[in-house]
């Protein structure tokens, strides 16, 4: 019986998204349990079940798969905070309300899984200057996000008008920094108290003395 090229390319397809999953499974297992640091390539692929070439060539190295992992983790938080400011009543909230609920989404969804929140700002720092700028790329990203909401807040006599940029900069900073050091400790903070202490901090950053508890 003749094959089709459709049908081999399929294969082919099917077996490298397999592969990539099974790679990205087992950096989240080992990155976030034991660390990224402590990993070597033979032990990622070994528990991935696929050889080291498949790794090279779907991730280039351990690295690729440390930056695909924080892609995927780093997104899901952005679309959880976009899907809060988009649902129903937002608009009519008063801006500490606003924060709040974006905050919870946010941390919610990267800390649902600890594994994941331990490989996206604990196990990236410090790794290369590749993995460095692809973080700060994100931060960006963010900065981006979180001006436009400052922007809209500012139209709505909410917050003084000025450029909100270099605030959001580094409150997107030191909102990492808080991620890392909830994600380094024995005993884990509820999300919601992380959601509070991230609401406090940026109410205070805008200039608003009184953060909605």
């Amino acid at each position: 019986m003749d094959v089709s090229v459709d049908q081999v390319t399929g294969t082919v397809d099917l077996a490298r998204t397999r592969a990539r999953g099974q790679l990205l499974e087992a950096g989240l297992e080992l990155f976030g349990v034991y660390g990224y640091a402590q990993t070597s390539e033979q032990a990622l692929c070994e528990v991935a079940g696929v050889p080291e070439e498949v790794l090279w060539e779907e991730f280039g190295s351990r690295e690729g798969v440390l930056m695909a992992i924080h892609n995927r983790v780093t997104t899901k938080g952005l679309r959880a905070s976009e899907q809060a400011l988009l649902s129903e009543g937002m608009d009519d909230c008063p801006l500490g309300m606003r924060f709040r609920r974006l905050f919870d989404a946010y941390v919610y969804a990267v800390t649902k899984d600890l594994r994941e929140a331990r490989v996206t700002f604990v196990e990236v720092l410090g790794v290369s200057p590749a993995v460095d700028e692809h973080c700060k790329r994100w931060k960006d990203l963010w900065a981006d996000f979180l001006t436009g909401e400052a922007e809209r807040a500012a139209v709505r006599g909410e917050v003084e008008e000025r450029d909100h940029r270099v605030v959001v900069m580094v409150m997107v900073g030191t909102v990492h920094e808080l991620m890392a050091h909830h994600s380094r400790r024995a005993r884990r903070a509820r999300p919601e108290e992380v959601s509070q202490e991230l609401t406090t901090l940026g109410l205070e950053m805008m200039g608003i003395a009184s953060p909605v508890e």
